[in-house]
């Protein structure tokens, strides 16, 4: 199963938007604390709205508790970033690969950059700043679903 991970998120409608995208596309969700808003149920239904029951969701309480779990789980870390060494459609993906995503103020610290397997960029304009975070990661979930055949069936 692809997994999404939130690194430290700081709107709540973007994590919203998250949540029912990988509640469509049969994704987990990862969410790494601190949030800059209240991460209870009860707040994450109001930002998931009816979609929450349709997902797996891990809050972990700090970045060493999540990286504790992935190295147990022997996950590999992918993490999405406008320093990416290569362009997020040139990447192999795995199934059961964790897209990891920062914070939408300000990404992830360099110690979380030296910690993931790959480092992947979604390529824009030379003269703009970055994407959404909601919006790359519907991009990059899309491709590696694409990639390993992970897509659900509608039928």
């Amino acid at each position: 199963m692809l997994r999404l991970a939130l690194y430290q998120p700081d709107i709540p409608q973007n994590t919203g938007t998250l949540l029912r995208l990988a509640a469509c596309l049969g994704a987990a969700v990862e969410i790494i604390e601190p949030a800059g808003f209240d991460v209870s149920d009860r707040h994450l239904r109001r930002a998931g709205l009816d979609y929450l029951d349709r997902v797996a969701v891990t809050r972990h309480r700090s970045w060493d508790a999540f990286s504790e779990w992935r190295r147990a789980e022997t996950i590999r870390l992918v993490l999405a970033t406008t320093q990416g060494a290569l362009p997020y459609t040139d990447f192999a993906y795995r199934d059961g690969d964790c897209l990891l995503m920062g914070r939408e103020s300000a990404g992830v610290p360099e110690a979380v950059h030296a910690t993931a397997d790959a480092r992947v960029v979604v390529p824009i304009r030379a003269d703009l700043r970055s994407l959404n975070v909601a919006v790359c990661a519907a991009m990059i979930p899309g491709e590696a679903l694409r990639q390993t055949g992970g897509f659900p069936r509608s039928d």
